[in-house]
């Protein structure tokens, strides 16, 4: 006797009633105990209520397999509600891992068959759904059947599940191939839709379709231009665009069609155009949709690496969506904003994007600021106007700047002799107003100690009348030593400027003697060593202070002779530097060099050894550079090979920037099918800055066509060991492919 049990819509509410996890289950569990006592007594009336529980349980997470052979005995039952039942937990609990599913493949071949359109619509749902290989194989007549069937509603569903077929069994592909032909006179848009993607289906997986479908192409463009011009069908017009998917899809079918096919592509040339126009996406900007913009700015950024200068018509309109309130609109306008900057236009966009630097979210500063100093860096119509270029942002954002921005600015000052005096007064005036921005006052107080005797003479004809007396400038590097804000890299940078001012200033020195002798028992191990070393200096060498402490030497940019000579200044003046990240222990150093300025004075004229070490040497800072021999190329490296498909990584390092590694990688297809919806993504350990450049496109085309680049921009400060992460994600012979690996193995050229 069948135990009395509770309807589907009091046990929802009786599951909703209950209070702890502990009570819900109670609750089911008592319920399935009553539905299978009902399946074991097999009540044919109330079967298919009993299974709608059980599917209802099954969503919420609960095991429900024991109902599995109930939809096949619901699935063969004459009586539709059965039936619909059955297929939907067939569609719920069934898949290719069970065995169970093949036992409806009879059933679904009779339901096909029948005529009533409410079952066959089940039965392919269910078809399409689940099928495996082996089930498509032996339904695929039926299917092809139902594919000219009067009814549009069976027609689109028998579509759809020809394209299930497709992409589990592809030699099926000549079974389908002379309907589809007929079906693109189709007028009913759920069929045509359908249509378009079974025939796109077909195309990438087989070189006959492909070969077959291009002589419909014109047909495809009397479609498209019918739905662009006329208006194809008004009750699925959306926003005023006349079916919108069904021409996206047209789209996608008619680039696998033209590509490497100058026939086909001269066919739709003209609708293209009409279609796919800039301009058209240059007016998407200005809709009152803020998904409509967002498309708009994203296809835009993906066109301007192959067509800059048409992007380039609507840069006011992106700019303008700068002030977007929506942080994603802002962001994607930000991306493409950058994208378009170049040496004709780069300071009117330097300038609009200055503007937005001022207001911008916290969250999009960095990227803005990131973006402003690479633009400058590669645009900058003048040495000014790049250091101008790069104050202002440190002054608005000194904070959010990339690590490398002090060291760039103070090497592109030191280069530029003629404006030594301007860029000092600049940065005093500067100082003078903000002492909170770290960056700013970094690159202040080394050109304060460097070009300092510059700031005190008479005015500069490229700035204002500006008098400054030496006690104003000591007074104010105390200040930047006494603020709570500096960091401990910045008191060094105040430290060291104070100490090349001592050789600077025509005054006398005590009060410098006496702020760094305070500095000698700072709990900064760093600031201590510092003044220790200067205070050495003053009582016992005094002699060889101006020497030691002269002004850096010009630093030329232009070459690899330059930057070897720059980084052995660097090393050879490591006592004045402030360096943030000890890379050996301090006590050592400090006895190093308390150990060379204790020994004897006369010792100390001595003309240096033919081979003096790199530390704890005093003498060493006098030695001229010698001339680096040019770095050799850095070699290409493959990293990646699969079907054809590879990938190589080739390394660039400009001469201007020795920390910056420019990689270039380049995927080849080498296989008979195209590789779609290729994406290279990449990671770097911490301690090194990464940045994506847009690949050139997402398609590899097949037998060694053109390939496609990205480029990746790597900043490695502190010339780390550099490792790279990749995973590769696309389409290749109709399987999605994913691979995660690691690259060790980057030559060394690429990071020392």
């Amino acid at each position: 006797m069948v135990m009395s049990s509770l309807k589907l819509q009091d046990l929802i509410e009786e599951i909703r009633g209950a209070k702890t996890q502990a009570q819900e289950r109670e609750v089911i569990q008592k319920e399935c105990a009553h539905i299978r006592a009902s399946f074991r007594d097999g009540d044919p009336l109330h079967r298919h209520r009993q299974l709608a529980k059980l599917l209802y349980v099954h969503m919420l997470g609960y095991p429900a397999h024991f109902g599995q052979m109930e939809c096949l005995k619901l699935i063969a039952s004459p009586r539709f509600i059965d039936k619909r039942v059955g297929y939907l937990g067939a569609m719920l609990l069934l898949d290719e891992r069970q065995d169970a599913h093949l036992l409806i493949t009879n059933s679904i071949k009779n339901d096909l068959n029948q005529g009533v359109q409410a079952v066959q619509g089940l039965a392919l749902c269910t078809l399409s759904t689940m099928g495996s290989a082996e089930m498509c194989r032996d339904l695929a007549t039926e299917v092809e059947k139902l594919l000219l069937e009067r009814s549009p509603y069976v027609r689109k569903k028998a579509v759809l599940t020809a394209v299930h077929m497709i992409r589990k069994v592809p030699e099926l592909s000549d079974t389908f191939l002379p309907v589809c032909a007929k079906l693109l006179h189709e007028r009913h848009h759920g069929v045509l839709l359908g249509t378009i993607t079974l025939i796109t289906e077909l195309c990438e997986r087989s070189p006959a379709a492909l070969k077959r479908f291009r002589k419909v192409v014109p047909q495809l463009v009397q479609i498209l231009r019918t739905l662009v011009t006329t208006g194809y069908s008004t009750e699925h017009s959306i926003s005023g665009v006349s079916d919108p998917f069904l021409q996206v899809q047209i789209l996608r079918l008619l680039r696998i069609l033209g590509r490497n096919h100058e026939e086909s592509s001269e066919s739709m040339n003209d609708l293209l155009a009409q279609v796919l126009a800039v301009n058209i996406l240059g007016r998407f900007l200005l809709n009152s949709d803020k998904n409509i913009r967002y498309v708009a700015l994203t296809s835009l950024l993906r066109l301007v690496q192959s067509d800059h200068s048409a992007v380039q018509r609507h840069r006011p309109t992106v700019v303008e969506c700068l002030r977007e309130p929506d942080a994603s609109l802002s962001r994607r306008a930000l991306e493409l904003s950058l994208a378009l900057v170049n040496s004709s236009n780069v300071r009117a966009m330097t300038q609009e994007l200055q503007g937005f630097l001022e207001s911008c979210p916290l969250e999009l500063r960095a990227d803005c600021a990131s973006g402003i100093l690479l633009a400058a860096e590669r645009f900058a119509p003048t040495k000014r106007w790049h250091i101008d270029t790069i104050l202002r942002v440190l002054t608005m954002a000194g904070s959010h700047v990339r690590d490398d921005a002090v060291a760039n600015l103070t090497q592109l000052i030191g280069g530029a002799q003629e404006l030594h005096a301007y860029s000092v007064r600049r940065l005093y005036s500067a100082l003078a107003q903000d002492i909170s921005q770290q960056p700013l006052v970094q690159v202040a107080a080394w050109c304060i100690g460097e070009y300092g005797d510059l700031l005190l003479e008479g005015s500069c004809e490229e700035t204002e009348p500006l008098q400054v007396e030496e006690e104003e400038v000591l007074a104010l590097l105390e200040r930047v030593l006494q603020s709570h804000m500096s960091l401990p890299a910045t008191r060094g940078y105040a430290l060291t400027a104070l100490m090349k001012l001592s050789t600077r200033l025509r005054g006398d020195n005590n009060r410098i003697r006496q702020v760094v002798s305070i500095y000698g028992s700072c709990l900064d191990v760093e600031l201590q060593q510092r003044a220790v070393e200067y205070n050495t200096l003053f009582r016992k060498y005094d002699h060889m202070r101006a020497a030691i402490l002269e002004k850096m030497p010009l630093v030329d940019r232009g070459g690899p002779q330059a930057d070897e000579e720059v980084k052995e200044s660097k090393e050879a003046t490591h006592l004045l530097e402030p360096a943030p990240v000890p890379t050996e222990p301090q006590a050592s150093k400090l006895l190093d060099l308390l150990d060379l300025l204790d020994g004897p004075s006369e010792d100390s004229q001595q003309p240096p050894p033919v081979d003096p070490p790199r530390e704890g040497t005093l003498i060493h800072l006098l030695d001229l550079p010698c001339a680096p021999l040019a770095p050799a190329p850095i070699p290409n490296l493959k990293v990646f090979e699969r079907e054809g498909l590879q990938l190589n990584l080739s390394f660039v390092r400009p001469p201007g920037t020795p920390t910056l590694l420019l990689v270039t990688a380049t995927a080849t297809n080498a296989s008979e099918g195209d590789v779609t919806r290729f994406i290279c993504q990449a990671a770097v350990p911490k301690s090194f800055q990464l940045q994506l450049h847009a690949p050139s496109g997402d398609t590899v085309p097949a037998q060694g066509g053109l390939p496609v680049t990205q480029v990746l921009r790597i900043l490695n400060p502190n010339k780390a060991p550099l490792r790279l992460k990749l995973r590769l994600t696309y389409n290749h012979y109709g399987r999605s492919v994913q691979e995660i690996f690691e690259v060790n193995n980057l030559p060394v050229e690429a990071w020392q």
